[in-house]
């Protein structure tokens, strides 16, 4: 399977974000997106995702599910967790494995730490909590590709180990992640993309 992208173009608000970016990416390889504040990195995820539109260029998951656009074969987290205040920690996943379809809500529980945490409402969280329970979605319910917006932010030492082995984990099985961090996250990136580079 391979994620490739050929002079893609972003705009927003009238602004060109980047212009000629250009990306391939293979089952099993990790992908460290870097580049400064607002060279675009969060908007080329949102891209990817299907939640922002390319202005030009192509984009294509070859050998993926041909009846489901890249979106709904990716898992995307953002700087925003996407957590239900009002419903607890076990609430929210059980809501995600409805929505995106199956999955084990006790084993996401497991994988990042929060099983003790299931009745909790999740309005009552740390951030770093927040961070944990929204990263549990990966495990939760099995998508090839994850586009991660700086997964780190809010993770201690315990939790960055515990997301550097799902990682592994997913790589492991022929997954595909992009991740836009500065952070080591545990092995080094097959391939690095940096935005906004020439300015």
């Amino acid at each position: 399977m391979i994620l490739s992208g050929g002079n893609l173009t972003c705009e927003r608000g009238g602004r060109t974000v980047f212009s000629a970016v250009s990306l391939s990416l293979r089952s099993g390889e990790l992908m460290q997106l870097t580049g400064p504040n607002g060279s675009g990195k969060s908007s080329l995820l949102r891209l990817i995702a299907g939640l922002n539109e390319q202005a030009s260029g192509t984009l294509a998951l070859e050998d993926g599910h041909g009846d489901l656009t890249i979106g709904q074969q990716a898992h995307y987290i953002a700087h925003q967790e996407a957590v239900k205040t009002a419903l607890s920690v076990h609430e929210n996943l059980a809501f995600w494995r409805d929505f995106m379809g199956g999955g084990d809500v006790g084993e996401a529980l497991s994988a990042f730490g929060l099983s003790r945490l299931s009745t909790y409402p999740a309005g009552l969280l740390s951030a770093g909590q927040k961070r944990r329970l929204a990263l549990a979605r990966l495990v939760l319910v099995p998508r090839v590709l994850w586009l991660l917006d700086e997964p780190t932010v809010g993770l201690d030492s315990a939790s960055l180990d515990r997301l550097v082995k799902v990682m592994a984990a997913h790589l492991g099985t022929g997954g595909m992640i992009i991740a836009a961090t500065h952070v080591p996250l545990g092995r080094e990136p097959d391939t690095r993309l940096e935005l906004g580079a020439s300015s």
